[in-house]
């Protein structure tokens, strides 16, 4: 498609955008809209079953992930003092201990893991639950909520009633940082909030929780697919196992070789021309990253796993006025997990490739299980 059709309409009427360049632009054009309110009309008009997509944005409401400027800017902003570099940096050694100990605990149970459930999947929670100050013997049920609510697709009932009992529980945790403050960030948000009285209750509770939930999976598979892409490479696992710096080019490249989010959609608010095709008002757009990270206009060899590759300005974290605010977040949660794996497990490997078994999902790559012994 990128080769052939790269501004591509289905017989859906639903554009696929596959080359660097193009999704590159259309991610910082404005005519192409992420408000929930022009998406679901745009998935009507296609006659979509919108039931478990309008119930979640419902429950939502309108946060900075799914709404445009200016609004989107203002939330952006705000979100964006207490959700500083400074304060995800200061997290490092926080993780360091949340990786050690869940290495450590799954060492000690036998000479083999599953790498998804011991390490990827409880580490990002770990990490945002010490973020927002959720305290420890709430954090199971909080974990509880997030598998829930995670497969809205398949029990939408069980999922929404997830949903509202986790709102319930971050509403509570507000009130209590209202009375008592502390050095989360909760308590920013809400010092945020009472400054500049511009953040509503409503949005200071969607704020919290797309921001605690967004990058739970995401950064989950980012070490996932990263760890896999790594032992089916055994010659770029020496070289990172032999220069431990290389650690944050690494993870870049990581995540551009095997993306997590697939694609990425968009709908048309205004028309516009891409690549020679015009786009219409009220049509979708999926922009297609898991091709536009392979484009050999882009990146030379881009098939090709270089952990050292130069100017590897990857779009996995998209670009323009939504790039993913948790994105440093999820980088530095991934350059712990895999360099500290690929430093204290010299025995690191795929324990059954044909046991390998990823999610049915087309805008996410994700495995349900990364089987490895060490």
């Amino acid at each position: 498609m990128r080769r052939e059709d790269p501004v591509h309409r289905s017989a859906q009427g639903i554009w696929y955008l596959t080359r660097y360049a193009d999704v590159e632009a259309a991610l910082g054009d404005l005519r192409l809209s992420n408000d929930r309110d022009r998406m679901t009309r745009a998935y009507v008009a296609l006659g979509g079953d919108l039931k478990a997509l309008s119930r979640l944005t419902d429950r939502l409401g309108r946060v900075m992930t799914n709404t445009d400027p200016p609004d989107h800017a203002r939330l952006r902003k705000l979100a964006n003092r207490a959700f500083t570099a400074r304060r995800v940096e200061a997290l490092r050694d926080g993780v360091q201990r949340i990786v050690d100990r869940l290495i450590d605990r799954a060492v000690q149970a036998g000479p083999a893991m599953d790498l998804i459930e011991a390490v990827a999947a409880p580490m990002p929670l770990s990490v945002v639950s010490e973020l927002f100050g959720i305290p420890p013997e709430d954090r199971p049920q909080v974990e509880t909520w997030f598998r829930r609510f995670g497969r809205l697709g398949e029990d939408i009932d069980k999922s929404e009633e997830a949903i509202g009992q986790y709102e319930e529980y971050l509403a509570g945790l507000i009130r209590q940082r209202r009375r008592e403050p502390g050095d989360d960030l909760i308590s920013a948000l809400v010092a945020t909030q009472e400054r500049d009285d511009r953040l509503t209750d409503s949005e200071l509770l969607s704020t919290c929780f797309v921001l605690i939930t967004a990058g739970d999976e995401t950064t989950t598979h980012l070490i996932g697919n990263g760890v896999l892409a790594l032992l089916r490479h055994p010659d770029q696992l020496a070289r990172l196992r032999a220069d431990p710096g290389l650690i944050r080019g690494a993870v870049e490249e990581l995540a551009r070789y095997d993306t997590v989010t697939q694609a990425i959609v968009r709908v048309v608010a205004e028309d516009l021309e891409i690549g020679g095709r015009t786009l219409r008002e009220g049509e979708l757009a999926y922009l297609v990253l898991a091709s536009t990270n392979r484009d050999p206009e882009r990146f030379e060899a881009p098939n090709r796993l270089d952990l050292s590759r130069p100017d590897n300005r990857h779009l996995s974290f998209g670009h323009g006025p939504h790039f993913c605010l948790g994105g440093p977040l999820a980088k530095l949660q991934a350059e712990v997990a895999v360099g500290t794996l690929v430093r204290r497990l010299p025995n690191l490997r795929l324990a059954d490739e044909a046991a390998l078994d990823w999610r049915p999902n087309p805008l996410q790559r994700r495995l349900n299980a990364l089987p490895i012994t060490y």
